[in-house]
């Protein structure tokens, strides 16, 4: 086996991705839905975001039409500079294969339960090799880089819940994606092995350049995030850089307060704006 140790960097350059005004509904028997309602953000290729929020916020809508999954109802979706909306279906098959891996909710869905984690491993680099040529790092490789080669020959249905996630978010890996999204990667995981998956999340976007995406409702999983966004009924609530937490003001003009704030500002409160020499005062009247 080659010396992982003494290998450079794997061949594989993070993808920025863009949501510009972006709304989506789904179809209900009771009339459509809103799941986001005028989303813009902006991923700087190589960066680790966590999407923070309670469910049914929006966040895993993010990363469906982020895969290409949905088509959204209004605005734009660009992974890479393209429009995903605009992609037809070869193309569609091309940017999952190659671009964009998504890991969904429940490590079970994302394995095969019947093979071995390297098993596993093969089959996520097999889309992609047919595109691309042979992987740059073969299983054994990979699974070194992430302190799992004990794995390689392991049934994935007879490993425990964290061990599993540790699986899915290395195969998610596996093809060298340019955008890695994790849905809810630590649910239901005990505080060590939610370590560990964490840690592997690092070591994807130091080691690869992978630009990685997570969505939680874990305060402590964000943090681990070079940059955390909150996403309040289906909007861009507030953002998290450098261990504080800021209110983003949306392209209209309209601000979502921190949940501590509505407090002092119930829904429906009216405040004057002051604006100051160098800052902008709210005085509730």
């Amino acid at each position: 086996m080659t010396d992982v140790s003494l290998m450079g960097a794997a061949p594989s350059a993070g993808s920025a991705a863009t949501l510009r005004a972006v709304v989506h509904l789904y179809p209900s028997s009771d009339g459509e839905v809103v799941a986001l309602r005028g989303v813009d953000l902006d991923i700087r290729a190589g960066s680790s975001v966590a999407l923070l929020g309670p469910s049914g916020a929006g966040k895993s809508t993010v990363l469906a039409l982020l895969a290409g999954r949905f088509v959204a109802s209004a605005g734009q979706v660009l992974v890479g500079g393209e429009d995903v909306g605009r992609m037809g279906a070869a193309r569609l098959a091309r940017l999952r294969a190659l671009d964009v891996a998504l890991v969904v909710q429940g490590a079970g869905r994302n394995l095969l339960p019947y093979a071995t984690v390297g098993d596993n491993v093969w089959f996520a680099q097999r889309g992609a090799a047919a595109r691309r040529g042979p992987p740059a790092l073969d299983p054994e490789q990979l699974l070194h880089i992430f302190d799992a080669t004990d794995l390689a020959d392991q049934v994935c249905g007879a490993l425990s819940p964290g061990v599993q996630q540790l699986a899915a978010v290395i195969a998610g890996v596996a093809p060298l994606p340019g955008l890695l999204l994790l849905d809810e990667p630590t649910s239901r995981l005990e505080p060590s092995a939610r370590d560990r998956v964490l840690s592997a999340v690092s070591t994807i976007t130091a080691r690869f350049g992978t630009t990685v995406v997570l969505v939680t409702h874990d305060p402590v999983v964000a943090e681990s995030a070079a940059r955390a966004v909150t996403i309040r009924d289906g909007r861009i609530g507030a953002e998290g850089l450098g261990g504080s937490e800021y209110a983003v003001v949306a392209p209209d003009g309209s601000l979502q307060l921190p949940a501590d704030a509505l407090g002092v500002l119930p829904p429906g409160s009216l405040v004057r704006v002051a604006r100051c020499e160098d800052h902008i005062e709210l005085r509730k009247q």
